[in-house]
C-alpha cells in the first residue's frame, strides 16, 4: 500500500472521509475482487488514526457497495455492479460506449455443430440442421463482464465462420447481411459457473453466475435468428427489464 499523510489543518476533509478516498485508490490501483484488505488494526496503525475513525472510513466504502465485511475474513473487496438493461433492442456494445465505458467482444471459438432438441425448437430449425456455434466473451474496462453462446442457423449466414473474427455479432450481422435482430425471449436464472467458465470469467468457481437465455428474431418478419446463452458475473451484474406499455 502506498504512503499517505492524514490532513488535520483547520479546514481539511474530515479525516474518516480522507480514509475513504485513499482506500478507494488503493482498492483502484492494487486490488482485485476477492482480495481482502488488511485488518483494520494494521491499516489504523499506518495511517496514524484509532480504528473508530478508521472503522468509519471503511463504512463508507461498505454503503457505497464497494467492500464488505466478512466474519471470520475480515473486508473483503467487491466487484464492481455494472448495470445492463434487458428490452427488445439491447445492444451490449452500445449500451456501454454510450456510457462511456471501453469494451470489446473477444472471439474465443466457432465452428458448426447439429441441431438438438432445445435448437430445433428455439430457431424453429429441423432437427439435424447445421448451426454455427460462437463463443465470445465481453470485457469491460478491461474486466470480463459475461461469456456468450451464440447460435445460429448456418443456411441464414453462410460464410460467417470465415468472416467473423470478434466484435458486436449483431452490428456485424446487420452490416453484412443486412439482418437487424431484436430481442423476442429471454429467461434468467442464478447458477453456479463451471471450472471453464469460471476461469473466464476470472471468478471463483463457487461465486454465483446469472445466466440469460434469449432468442433474438429477424426485425422484418419475426423468425428466430438467434438462440443465445449468456453467462454475467452475479456479483458485477445488475440486470435491468424494461417494458414496452404501448402495446
Amino acid at each position: 500500500m502506498s504512503v499517505y499523510s492524514i490532513s488535520r489543518g483547520e479546514g481539511s476533509v474530515p479525516v474518516y472521509r480522507q480514509i475513504a478516498l485513499w482506500l478507494k485508490k488503493e482498492i483502484s490501483d492494487n486490488y482485485q475482487a476477492g482480495d481482502a484488505l488488511p485488518s483494520e488494526i494494521a491499516l489504523a496503525k499506518k495511517l496514524g488514526v484509532n480504528r473508530h475513525t478508521l472503522r468509519r472510513g471503511v463504512d463508507e466504502l461498505v454503503s457505497e457497495g464497494s467492500v464488505e465485511r466478512r466474519h471470520g475474513v475480515g473486508v473483503l473487496v467487491l466487484d464492481k455492479v455494472h448495470s445492463y438493461s434487458i428490452n427488445s433492442q439491447s445492444r451490449f456494445t452500445e449500451a456501454f460506449e454510450a456510457l462511456g465505458f471501453e469494451t470489446r467482444s473477444a472471439l474465443l471459438a466457432k465452428k458448426v455443430i447439429i441441431a438438438n432438441d432445445v435448437l430445433s425448437e428455439k430457431l424453429e430449425i429441423e432437427g439435424g440442421a447445421h448451426v454455427i456455434h460462437l463463443e465470445t466473451l465481453r470485457i469491460v474496462e478491461q474486466q470480463p463482464f459475461c461469456l456468450i453462446s451464440h447460435f445460429l442457423p448456418l443456411n441464414a449466414f453462410p460464410g460467417v465462420l470465415d468472416t467473423f473474427e470478434g466484435g458486436s455479432l449483431h452490428r456485424f450481422l446487420k452490416s453484412n447481411f443486412g439482418t437487424g435482430l431484436a430481442r423476442k425471449e429471454s429467461v434468467v436464472s442464478a447458477a453456479l459457473p463451471t471450472s471453464e467458465e469460471a476461469a473466464q470469467l476470472l471468478m471463483p468457481k463457487g461465486g454465483p453466475i446469472l445466466k440469460s437465455k434469449s432468442v433474438n428474431a429477424d426485425v422484418i418478419g419475426g423468425r428466430p435468428i438467434e438462440y443465445a446463452i449468456t453467462r454475467f458475473r452475479g456479483g458485477a451484474t445488475e440486470l435491468s427489464l424494461n417494458f414496452d406499455l404501448k402495446n
